[in-house]
């Protein structure tokens, strides 16, 4: 596995992968990290956000193996170990609902301090994908040229709109409680619309995250004039990433590319 270099963006206890490569993940984060990984001369470069659900961070998988996807193609990526909401922190007390997005917010305004002057993209899968969306929200000085989301619990998450209806609240509660603050893309939310374009990649047959998380962000962007191109793929199963090329759904990765191209 590469070695990438590591920003610490808020001091705390060292952080420590687990599980073996390349399947490592982050069970728990103490500090907030950004981890480079840069090419020669780059084109452009990407916020990177692992699933995990907002337990954990699948740090190979949704980390590491997108940026060097993105490095493929002359992309610098900066994958966020971002804190858990309602993770322990150590000291008696959890990580309050936000803190993920918090630590997205404080890697934005490293990015913004530290250069290049390049375009720049969100890209997250699974909750790193909700995430993504969130990020897409928020007014920085350093805004994004869009975002590219696989397979995320967008917004049917939320408590009063749950699908499958009747769904159980999600544990901890600060988690389930940041679903609900951050609804992507739902109609009557407009906090939570995305303020660039976005690229969504969905498989149709999800249980773990039904295809109605894409299809509300559709619904409202038809609605509302917002700019998504959204994929959905009919064989492909939860989790496709990177690693699973067995059906029509290995095609979202270059249609990702084109996408990101074509916006800079």
């Amino acid at each position: 596995m590469p070695f990438p270099d590591i920003t610490i963006l808020r001091q705390g206890a060292e952080n420590r992968l687990e599980g073996e490569a390349p399947n490592r993940f982050f069970a728990n984060v103490h500090r907030p990290e950004l981890h480079a990984f840069t090419v020669d001369r780059p084109c452009a470069r990407a916020l990177v956000y692992a699933g995990g659900g907002y337990t954990r961070l699948f740090y190979d998988k949704e980390g590491v193996e997108v940026a060097r996807w993105l490095n493929g193609i002359g992309v610098d990526a900066h994958v966020l170990v971002h804190r858990l909401p309602g993770a322990p922190t150590g000291d008696g007390g959890v990580h309050p609902k936000d803190v993920a997005l918090s630590d997205g917010l404080a890697a934005l305004d490293h990015l913004a301090k530290t250069g290049p002057d390049l375009p720049l993209f969100h890209v997250g899968l699974s909750s790193g994908g909700h995430l993504a969306g969130v990020m897409a929200c928020q007014q920085h000085r350093l805004m994004a040229q869009g975002a590219v989301i696989g397979y995320a619990p967008l917004n049917a998450n939320h408590r009063n709109h749950k699908f499958p209806p009747g769904k159980p609240d999600y544990p901890p509660v600060e988690k389930q409680d940041f679903y609900d603050d951050w609804p992507v893309g739902l109609a009557g939310h407009p906090h939570a619309h995305p303020k660039m374009p976005v690229f969504l990649a969905y498989a149709l047959n999800d249980r773990s995250v039904p295809v109605e998380h894409a299809l509300r962000l559709v619904e409202t962007a038809a609605a509302e004039g917002l700019a998504v191109d959204a994929h959905v793929f009919a064989a492909a199963p939860h989790g496709f990433a990177l690693r699973d090329r067995t059906g029509t759904h290995a095609a979202w990765t270059e249609l990702a590319l084109d996408w990101m191209r074509r916006l800079t």
